[in-house]
């Protein structure tokens, strides 16, 4: 199935394993399976998950606020594995969430609302305290909007968290010396005062370009290291103030451009 959205000419096609998986102008975006949402396809999407785990057990219901929604994979997991969770998803482009929901079907009374809307200006409606987990995961033309890791944007997401919720930033890097990754990471730690950086060796020692989730929170996090390490690669974890180093905050009024993937990287 294909269909021409405000970002592109999505596409939905069967996976061989009988997951489905979602293009947009050919860079991929998500990978459902309908049959088992708790299934996590992507290695990043797993350590997300495994964050999740680690804040909240399993049927514990939690609310969450996604910026970006693509397939709504996220979203789906967390309604599998905590029945009765809120979940607020806001994906500015609403033909491909009408698309995703024609194609991949969102069980009914799952807990999940999408609001047409980019995150900078969504998260403005967000009432304050009210949110447990913030996963950030969202792109414009394979690169992460500048706006979602600036100073100002970390206010917005303290505003909405919960005194000890979490704040999750999926981010792609592997530049020479991650002055990219570097600086945000600086920033969250500015702001909330502590977390981690989860990716594998090669990328944090910038000789391969890939994910890397950036956790953070007012309270001491969980330690995820038993079940990041359990991945193939494993994933290294370090704290965010040594992946800051002497990195200064990301601003709005900062003139800097977030790294785009190289050409064929999530092809």
């Amino acid at each position: 199935m294909e269909r021409q959205v405000a970002s592109g000419l999505a596409e939905i096609e069967a996976a061989p394993d009988g997951t489905f998986v979602l293009r947009v102008d050919g860079s991929l975006q998500s990978q459902v399976d309908l049959a088992d949402p708790a299934n996590l396809s992507f290695e990043y999407m797993r350590r997300i998950g495994d964050l999740l785990d680690a804040v909240a057990g399993r049927r514990q219901p939690i609310s969450v606020l996604h910026i970006g929604g693509a397939g709504l994979t996220l979203p789906r997991y967390v309604a599998t594995t905590r029945p009765r969770s809120r979940q607020i998803v806001l994906e500015p482009d609403e033909d491909l969430t009408e698309f995703v929901r024609e194609a991949l079907p969102v069980p009914k009374r799952a807990g999940i609302k999408v609001r047409g809307a980019t995150g900078r200006a969504g998260i403005a409606d967000v009432y304050d305290d009210s949110v447990d987990v913030l996963i950030v995961d969202a792109f414009v033309r394979e690169a992460v909007p500048a706006n979602l890791v600036t100073t100002e944007f970390a206010l917005e997401a303290l505003r909405v968290l919960r005194p000890g919720g979490v704040a999750v930033y999926n981010l792609i890097d592997g530049t020479a010396g991650l002055p990219f990754l570097r600086r945000v990471a600086a920033t969250m730690l500015a702001s909330f005062g502590q977390g981690v950086a989860l990716a594998e060796r090669k990328v944090f020692r910038g000789k391969s370009f890939g994910n890397v989730i950036l956790a953070t929170s007012r309270q001491p996090l969980p330690d995820v290291t038993p079940a990041v390490r359990k991945a193939q690669p494993p994933y290294d974890v370090l704290p965010l103030a040594e992946v800051a180093g002497k990195a200064q905050p990301l601003v709005d009024a900062d003139a800097f451009t977030t790294p785009a993937a190289p050409a064929g990287t999530f092809r």
